[in-house]
């Protein structure tokens, strides 16, 4: 029998990750603010999708955009937000620190584990911003994490697929790689075949208007440049769908 393959989606928002399930994604990896890269959502965010979604869903535990290097304070409430999703009801947390140096900080990192297990737990790409890849590779093994998700140390999964075809190899059945960034309908199958990963992270997402009639617009609220402010992203359902059956079409090859 072929190995079915997984799609998870990255969704910013209670709307994507309606948009997620519908489309016939697996699981979700809930966050917000994803102009940042995604961040810890809300308490209110978490508690409504479970009590909506029927798949499964991992919480991200990142308590600000930026680098992955952690103040005690902050550290601190990544602790207090992984008991948060727990008692909320989440399947699973997404997690990740790294030492000034750029290392993995596994210290740490097993505080999170042991406190988040039994939920099923994923490394981040901090990963990717690792110093020295395949040291921090040996490093999530002994984490005893669930699953890595990674982009290869690229900008993309595409940019990264042979690193994480090699990863891939060395993880074995000990660890599942999530080739994650850039993935969509034109590259899955290819992705799929590169790196032979069972498991795949997008966020498929569509931009859509703001219901505002009145903008002003004198201001960016966000204040990043390029983004615009009356326009938001959400999880496409149709780009999951598309996804999704063509990841199953490549499963089912012989």
């Amino acid at each position: 029998m072929a190995t079915p393959i997984l799609i998870e989606v990255c969704a910013n928002s209670y709307e994507s990750a309606l948009a997620a399930q519908l489309g016939g994604a697996q699981r979700v990896e809930l966050c917000a603010d994803l102009v940042e890269g995604g961040i810890t959502p809300s308490a209110g965010m978490i508690e409504r999708v479970r009590r909506d979604l029927r798949i499964p869903f991992n919480v991200l535990i990142r308590p600000r955009g930026g680098d992955f290097c952690y103040s005690e304070a902050e550290f601190d409430i990544m602790k207090r937000d992984i008991l948060a999703a727990q008692s909320l009801g989440a399947d699973g947390v997404v997690i990740g620190i790294l030492k000034p140096d750029g290392t993995i900080d596994v210290e740490r990192c097993s505080v999170l584990v042991d406190l988040a297990r039994p939920l099923s737990i994923t490394f981040h790409r901090a990963f990717d911003m690792s110093r020295d890849l395949f040291r921090a590779f040996d490093d999530v093994l002994k984490l005893g994490v669930d699953r890595l998700l990674t982009s290869g140390g690229r900008q993309t999964a595409m940019d990264g697929a042979e690193v994480i075809s090699q990863l891939v190899r060395q993880a074995g059945e000990g660890l599942i790689l999530m080739p994650g960034s850039g993935i969509k309908p034109d590259n899955i199958t290819t992705l799929i075949q590169k790196t032979r990963a069972r498991e795949f992270h997008l966020s498929g997402q569509k931009k859509i208007g703001s219901v505002m009639t009145y903008k002003n617009p004198l201001i960016n609220m966000g204040g990043v440049p390029g983004v615009p402010e009356y326009e938001i992203g959400v999880t496409d359902a149709d780009v999951i769908r598309k996804t999704v059956s063509l990841a199953e079409a490549e499963a089912a090859v012989p």
